[in-house]
């Protein structure tokens, strides 16, 4: 009694479908993905500086040469 059947899924599944339409859940859907590749792909590339001893971009310092204006 306290778990829910596969019949009780589908009826939310039904109800959720009829509420909000295929069309929202599927730009939903492909918004969540699009959103979890990038995630992985900056996790990806911060694990690459770490690794290839890179400095991070924030630590840099830039060697330059100051004039006055006259």
């Amino acid at each position: 009694m306290g778990s829910l059947s596969i019949w009780h899924w589908l009826i939310v599944l039904v109800v959720v479908l009829l509420v909000f339409g295929t069309k929202k859940l599927r730009n939903l859907g492909s918004d969540l993905g699009g959103a979890v590749k990038g995630f992985k792909e900056g996790m990806k590339e911060g694990t690459s500086e770490q690794v290839a001893g890179d400095t991070p971009a924030k630590t840099r310092t830039i060697d330059v040469e100051a004039k006055e204006k006259t």
